[in-house]
C-alpha cells in the first residue's frame, strides 16, 4: 500500500500541474512550490536551529499561533519555519511576522522528504490538528527528530482505523507526543497503542481570547454603524447570502445595519451578492468619499479585518453551514460576546456542536427560521444579551491548551 500511496502521490503532481494551466488556485499551488529549496537554503544556515511547524491551511495556521509564539519565545536562538499545504493559508499569512521562513509544503515525495528535512533541519517539528504525511514523518522517525501533533482530532472514519491503512498507522510512530482537543480522540489512539497521549483542548481559544487585548477599532465600521444595531455576517457563501438579503429586503427598521464579509471576494461573487440587495448598500472598496453612515448594507471585499470587524456585531451569522464540510469559524464573534445564528452542516465541529446545545449559537435550515430567530435575537435586548454572555463564557472556560502543550514539552 506504500508503493501505491507514493505512486499517487507522484501521479498527482503531474496532474497537478496541467489543472494549473486553467484553474488559478492550482496555479499559485504548483507556482509557489518551484522555489522552496532556494528559499530554505537562503532563509536558514547549516548552523542555524531551527523549529517547524507545519499547517494544512488558515485556520489552522490561526489555530498554531498561540504556540508558535510561545514557542518562539522559549527558544529565541531558534529560526520558526512555517509550511502550509493550502494556497489559502500561504497567500494570506506568506508575510506573517511570527516566522523566520514561511513556505509550501512540497507534495509529499520521499525525495522532497529527504530534502527539505535535510535543508530545514528542526530540532522540534510541531504538526497542527491534522495532515499526517508518511514520507515526511518517516523521515523524521529516521532522524528521531522530536515531533509533535498538537490540538488533534481523530475520527473513526480515517485511514488509521481501516483494513488499509497500516502504513498510515506506522506513521503515527514518529510522533513523541499527541496532543488532542477531546477524549474520543485519545482513545481512537489509544486504541492504536498509544499511549503518548494528552487531551489538552484546542489552542483556539487561547488565540481568540487574546484578541479582547488588542485594539480591534475601525473607524469606518463605526461611521457606518452609527450606534445601530448591527448584524455582521462572516465567510459567507451563496446559499447563506440567498437567505440574508432576503431578509435584508423584507424588514423594514430603519434602526438595523447589516455587514457583510463574503468568504469569496471575487469581483463576480461580489457583484451578484450586491444584485440580491435593495438596501443602500457600499462596498469595502468604495468607501472613500461616501457617507457610510446613510447606507444599511456594507459588503467588505477585502481580507483580513473581519475578526476586528466582529467587535462592532450585536448579532453574527457565520457562514459555511449550507456546505461541506460546514460552519466556519465562530469563535471569533463568541470571543466578543455575541450571539451566533449559523446554518446546519455543523457536527463536524466540537464548539459549534457544544455551543448550539447551549442555545447561544442556533442553527437554522431555511429562510424562514433565519427570520424568526433574527426577530427575537434583535427585538429582545435581554435575550441577545444573555445568550452573548454564554458565548463569551464558554471561550473564556476552555482556555489553557497552550499552556498544557507548552509546559509538557519543556
Amino acid at each position: 500500500m506504500f508503493f501505491l500511496y507514493n505512486q499517487i502521490v507522484f501521479t498527482a503532481g503531474f496532474l497537478l500541474k496541467i489543472v494549473a494551466l486553467i484553474n488559478p488556485k492550482m496555479a499559485l499551488f504548483i507556482k509557489g512550490r518551484k522555489a522552496i529549496f532556494k528559499t530554505l537554503e537562503e532563509k536558514i544556515q547549516s548552523n542555524d536551529k531551527s523549529i517547524w511547524f507545519h499547517a494544512a491551511s488558515l485556520g489552522e495556521y490561526e489555530q498554531g499561533l498561540p504556540v508558535i509564539e510561545k514557542i518562539k519565545e522559549k527558544y529565541p536562538s531558534h529560526k520558526i519555519i512555517v509550511t502550509f499545504f493550502s494556497p489559502s493559508g500561504y497567500e494570506v499569512r506568506k508575510n506573517n511576522t511570527v516566522a523566520d521562513c514561511t513556505v509550501y509544503l512540497p507534495l509529499d515525495t520521499q525525495k522532497n522528504a529527504k530534502q527539505f528535512i535535510e535543508l530545514a533541519h528542526p530540532e522540534l517539528v510541531f504538526f497542527i490538528k491534522y495532515e499526517y504525511w508518511p514520507n515526511y514523518l518517516n523521515e523524521l522517525k529516521k532522524r528521531q527528530i522530536k515531533t509533535y501533533l498538537i490540538s488533534g482530532i481523530l475520527r473513526e472514519n480515517q485511514a488509521f482505523f481501516k483494513w488499509y491503512g497500516g502504513f498510515y498507522r506506522k506513521a503515527l510512530d514518529a510522533f513523541d507526543y499527541f496532543f488532542v482537543q477531546n477524549e474520543s480522540s485519545k482513545q481512537l489512539l489509544q486504541s492504536l497503542g498509544h499511549q503518548n497521549v494528552l487531551v489538552s483542548g484546542d489552542t483556539r481559544f487561547d488565540r481568540v481570547s487574546t484578541i479582547l487585548e488588542k485594539d480591534n477599532t475601525l473607524d469606518f465600521i463605526a461611521e457606518f454603524k452609527n450606534n445601530k444595531t448591527t448584524v455582521v455576517v462572516g465567510s459567507s457563501w451563496p446559499k447563506d447570502e440567498e437567505i440574508i438579503a432576503q431578509y435584508i429586503n423584507e424588514y423594514s427598521n430603519e434602526n438595523l445595519k447589516f455587514i457583510i464579509a463574503p468568504h469569496n471576494i471575487k469581483a463576480e461573487q461580489i457583484t451578484n451578492l450586491r444584485a440580491l440587495i435593495t438596501k443602500p448598500t457600499v462596498l469595502f472598496s468604495e468607501k472613500e468619499n461616501q457617507s457610510l453612515s446613510d447606507q444599511h448594507v456594507f459588503i467588505i471585499d477585502t481580507i483580513g479585518i473581519l475578526t476586528k470587524i466582529y467587535s462592532y456585531a450585536d448579532v453574527a451569522y457565520v457562514g459555511g453551514g449550507f456546505g461541506n464540510p460546514g460552519v466556519h469559524n465562530i469563535l471569533e464573534p463568541a470571543t466578543f460576546g455575541i450571539p451566533i445564528v449559523i446554518g446546519p452542516n455543523y457536527s463536524h465541529f466540537a464548539e459549534a456542536t457544544a455551543l448550539v446545545k447551549t442555545k447561544a449559537c442556533i442553527a437554522i435550515k431555511n429562510k424562514t427560521e433565519l427570520s424568526l430567530i433574527f426577530n427575537e435575537l434583535l427585538n429582545n435586548t435581554r435575550i441577545r444579551k444573555e445568550k452573548g454572555v454564554i458565548c463569551s463564557e464558554f471561550v473564556q472556560n476552555n482556555k489553557g491548551a497552550t499552556h498544557s502543550i507548552v509546559n509538557h514539552i519543556l
